[in-house]
């Protein structure tokens, strides 16, 4: 379980990484032009790769 937690919270910081320092700079991207946006994504990659190991 703590894994899984490890796993959606790392995904969830390099996700809002991502979106301040590359982001989508025009706002026509659905997934990285807001900041939740990106920070959820990450998350459930995270959690995704976290479950799968």
């Amino acid at each position: 379980m703590l894994k899984l937690i490890a796993g959606a919270v790392i995904g969830g910081l390099l996700g809002y990484l991502y979106h301040k320092k590359v982001g989508c700079k025009s706002g026509t991207c659905p997934i990285t032009s807001s900041r939740n946006g990106s920070t959820i994504y990450g998350a459930i990659i995270g959690l995704l790769l976290s479950s799968s190991f």
